[in-house]
Protein backbone atom coordinates (compact mmCIF):
# COMPACT_ATOMS: atom_id res chain seq x y z
CA UNK A 1 0.00 0.00 0.00
CA UNK A 2 1.30 3.85 -0.61
CA UNK A 3 1.70 5.65 2.18
CA UNK A 4 3.28 8.85 3.05
CA UNK A 5 5.30 9.66 6.26
CA UNK A 6 7.07 13.00 7.73
CA UNK A 7 10.92 12.72 8.15
CA UNK A 8 12.02 15.39 10.37
CA UNK A 9 15.85 16.02 9.88
CA UNK A 10 16.49 17.49 13.10
CA UNK A 11 18.93 20.35 14.40
CA UNK A 12 22.18 17.88 15.39
CA UNK A 13 22.16 16.75 11.51
CA UNK A 14 20.93 19.76 10.06
CA UNK A 15 24.32 21.64 11.88
CA UNK A 16 26.71 19.32 10.34
CA UNK A 17 25.47 19.33 7.09
CA UNK A 18 23.72 15.66 6.67
CA UNK A 19 20.45 16.76 5.22
CA UNK A 20 21.55 15.89 1.57
CA UNK A 21 23.44 12.19 2.90
CA UNK A 22 20.03 11.66 4.60
CA UNK A 23 17.79 12.44 1.56
CA UNK A 24 20.35 10.63 -0.23
CA UNK A 25 19.71 7.25 1.38
CA UNK A 26 15.68 7.69 1.57
CA UNK A 27 15.63 8.11 -2.47
CA UNK A 28 18.09 5.11 -2.55
CA UNK A 29 15.64 3.27 -0.56
CA UNK A 30 13.11 3.56 -3.69
CA UNK A 31 11.21 6.25 -1.36
CA UNK A 32 10.13 9.46 -3.19
CA UNK A 33 10.51 13.00 -1.72
CA UNK A 34 6.74 14.96 -1.89
CA UNK A 35 7.61 17.77 0.05
CA UNK A 36 10.47 19.40 2.51
CA UNK A 37 10.75 22.86 4.60
CA UNK A 38 13.85 24.14 6.56
CA UNK A 39 11.69 25.67 9.59
CA UNK A 40 13.01 26.40 13.41
CA UNK A 41 9.99 25.58 15.72
CA UNK A 42 9.41 27.93 18.56
CA UNK A 43 8.60 26.32 21.85
CA UNK A 44 4.51 26.57 21.60
CA UNK A 45 4.85 24.33 18.35
CA UNK A 46 7.69 22.30 19.73
CA UNK A 47 5.37 21.51 22.64
CA UNK A 48 2.18 20.93 19.99
CA UNK A 49 4.09 18.53 17.99
CA UNK A 50 5.84 16.56 21.06
CA UNK A 51 2.09 16.63 22.64
CA UNK A 52 2.02 12.48 22.34
CA UNK A 53 5.23 12.75 24.92
CA UNK A 54 3.65 15.35 27.68
CA UNK A 55 4.23 14.30 31.27
CA UNK A 56 7.17 11.85 29.95
CA UNK A 57 10.69 12.36 31.83
CA UNK A 58 12.18 13.58 28.43
CA UNK A 59 9.33 16.03 27.32
CA UNK A 60 10.85 19.14 28.47
CA UNK A 61 14.96 18.25 26.78
CA UNK A 62 13.13 17.13 23.69
CA UNK A 63 11.28 20.15 23.13
CA UNK A 64 14.24 22.43 24.24
CA UNK A 65 16.41 20.51 21.61
CA UNK A 66 14.33 20.75 18.87
CA UNK A 67 13.91 24.35 19.38
CA UNK A 68 18.20 24.72 19.44
CA UNK A 69 17.82 25.04 15.48
CA UNK A 70 16.51 24.53 12.11
CA UNK A 71 15.08 21.22 11.75
CA UNK A 72 14.07 19.93 7.82
CA UNK A 73 10.10 18.29 8.02
CA UNK A 74 10.31 16.09 4.42
CA UNK A 75 7.02 14.23 3.13
CA UNK A 76 8.34 10.77 2.27
CA UNK A 77 5.55 8.48 -0.33
CA UNK A 78 6.26 4.87 -1.12
CA UNK A 79 4.67 1.51 -0.52
CA UNK A 80 4.71 0.67 3.17
CA UNK A 81 6.82 4.09 3.78
CA UNK A 82 6.15 4.02 7.12
CA UNK A 83 7.97 0.69 8.00
CA UNK A 84 10.29 1.16 5.13
CA UNK A 85 11.56 4.38 6.68
CA UNK A 86 11.24 3.21 10.28
CA UNK A 87 13.91 0.61 9.55
CA UNK A 88 15.68 2.63 7.68
CA UNK A 89 16.65 5.70 10.47
CA UNK A 90 16.57 2.57 13.24
CA UNK A 91 16.39 2.53 16.75
CA UNK A 92 16.00 5.78 19.01
CA UNK A 93 18.68 4.91 20.81
CA UNK A 94 21.96 5.46 18.37
CA UNK A 95 24.31 2.80 20.44
CA UNK A 96 21.29 0.37 20.25
CA UNK A 97 20.94 1.14 16.29
CA UNK A 98 22.88 -1.21 13.40
CA UNK A 99 25.18 0.53 11.20
CA UNK A 100 23.99 1.39 7.99
CA UNK A 101 21.06 3.17 10.00
CA UNK A 102 20.56 6.54 10.09
CA UNK A 103 20.30 6.59 13.97
CA UNK A 104 23.13 4.44 14.05
CA UNK A 105 25.79 6.14 11.57
CA UNK A 106 25.04 9.52 12.52
CA UNK A 107 22.93 10.09 16.00
CA UNK A 108 24.62 11.07 18.88
CA UNK A 109 22.48 10.22 21.69
CA UNK A 110 18.89 9.44 22.42
CA UNK A 111 17.64 13.06 21.95
CA UNK A 112 20.06 14.01 19.07
CA UNK A 113 19.31 11.02 17.01
CA UNK A 114 19.19 12.94 14.02
CA UNK A 115 15.63 12.53 12.51
CA UNK A 116 11.98 11.23 13.56
CA UNK A 117 9.47 9.36 11.50
CA UNK A 118 6.30 8.88 11.89
CA UNK A 119 5.17 5.25 12.96
CA UNK A 120 1.66 4.94 12.46
CA UNK A 121 -0.80 6.37 9.48
CA UNK A 122 -2.30 8.06 12.02
CA UNK A 123 0.89 10.02 13.51
CA UNK A 124 2.11 10.15 9.72
CA UNK A 125 -1.18 12.30 9.13
CA UNK A 126 -1.00 14.19 11.97
CA UNK A 127 2.82 15.20 11.30
CA UNK A 128 2.51 15.96 7.75
CA UNK A 129 -0.66 18.43 8.91
CA UNK A 130 1.63 20.05 11.42
CA UNK A 131 4.50 21.16 9.14
CA UNK A 132 2.64 21.33 5.67
CA UNK A 133 -1.16 22.33 4.32
CA UNK A 134 -2.99 20.13 2.08
CA UNK A 135 -3.14 22.58 -0.21
CA UNK A 136 0.68 22.65 -0.23
CA UNK A 137 0.91 19.01 -1.20
CA UNK A 138 -1.63 18.83 -3.29
CA UNK A 139 0.33 22.08 -5.34
CA UNK A 140 3.67 19.84 -4.93
CA UNK A 141 2.28 16.42 -6.35
CA UNK A 142 1.00 17.91 -9.56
Amino acid sequence: MVEQSLLNIKPDAVVRNLIGEIIKRVENRGLKIIALSKVRLERAEAEAFYAIHKGKPFFNKLCDYICSGPCVPVVIEGENAIERLRKLIGCTNPKEAKKDTIRGDFGIDETKNSVHASDSNENARREINFFFSNHTLFLLSR
